[in-house]
């Protein structure tokens, strides 16, 4: 079986073709990080203008490097959300057009699904159920899996998501956008316990994420190191500040897998490429006796690969979607 995925939920516009569950045969990306970064951020205009530039070649170079046509996809699968809106109907109605024009079935696919299920694209992969933790520049979040379409949201943000967070602070050093991998650059020469920013844990056994106070805990100290006329320490504030977030990001996810009694723990999106996060929870798994899978970064950003492998699973259990389907800005798995 033959898949073809098609994903455009934000600033990415991607495509890849998939044989059957697990052979990915071609990943193609298109990248529109020149496009804003001189605005500090994701405008959603031009990122909806951009993937109605790119989406066609983006596709067509993802069929030619699998060495197939059209006429060989047994299955289209798009991202429906959650997104930008303009972005997410550019790659719905693309895949859509496709789908009616070859005669081509096609499933909508939550983009939650793709990043906790992107794991499958490796070569170890994790037996259900397990934890998984997502968290990108659009989500913080918690999933029990119990299997392929079974997911059930333990925990999210209740205001930044750690990606996001990533890049205000980056924005706040002057780095240009995007500002996470920057910030964990310049943390790596830094000392994580020059500055002890706060942790927000919430309520008792909460399981949702906090990172609007640690954002303004940076900002108030670069103010007043700024009031005393002392230079910015700029590497210990990236690796106090991404320590900060770490540290909850990983303990979370633990306390996730103890309250349900979980050994696998997986995890998922664009900050899960993140050193310092990947390293601090295979050192926190190992000592708690849990199993640690974590994709290779090129499947933990957005990409068509995971919504390929998804879309096969959805299509299984839910056969195909309708014409009159539209896309949705918040996760259906929420």
């Amino acid at each position: 079986m033959l898949t073809l995925g098609i994903e455009s939920s934000c600033d990415d516009t991607a495509a890849a073709v998939l044989l059957d569950e697990r052979t990915l045969l071609s990943s193609v990306i298109s990248s529109q990080d020149t496009i804003h970064t001189r605005f500090g951020g994701v405008v959603p205009e031009l990122a909806s203008r951009s993937h109605l530039e790119s989406i066609v070649s983006v596709v067509h170079e993802a069929l030619e490097r699998a060495s197939v046509t059209l006429t060989d996809i047994d299955l289209i699968a798009v991202t429906q959300g959650p997104g930008l809106m303009g972005s997410l109907l550019v790659g719905f109605s693309y895949a859509k057009s496709l789908s009616f024009a070859r005669k081509i079935p096609f499933v909508g696919v939550d983009h939650m699904a793709g990043h906790i299920l992107s794991v499958f694209l490796e070569d170890t992969q994790p037996d259900f159920p397990f934890i998984s933790l997502v968290v990108s520049g659009g989500t913080s979040s918690i999933y029990l899996a119990k299997d392929f379409n079974d997911f059930t949201l333990l925990g999210r943000t209740r205001d930044d998501a750690a990606g996001e967070a990533f890049d205000k602070i980056a924005k706040l050093l002057g780095f240009a956008y995007p500002g996470g991998p920057i910030i964990s650059k310049e943390a790596s020469d830094g000392d994580p316990q020059a500055i002890k920013f706060p942790r927000s844990w919430l309520e008792k056994d909460s399981l949702d994420f906090s990172f609007s106070g640690l954002k303004t805990s940076v900002l108030n100290h670069c103010n007043r190191e700024k009031q005393k006329n002392n230079p910015l320490m700029v590497k210990d504030i990236c690796a106090s500040f991404q320590e900060a977030v770490v540290d909850v990001l990983v303990e979370k996810t633990l306390m996730a897998a103890k309250q349900h009694n979980i050994s696998n723990i997986v995890l998922g999106g664009g900050v899960s490429s993140n050193p310092r996060l990947r390293v601090h929870m295979l050192k926190r798994c190992t000592e708690e006796q849990k199993r640690l899978f974590i994709p290779r970064p090129v499947h933990c950003t957005d990409n068509g690969g995971m919504i390929a492998l998804a879309g096969v699973h959805a299509h299984r259990e839910n056969s195909v979607s309708s014409y009159d389907s539209d896309v949705y800005s918040r996760s259906a798995l929420a």
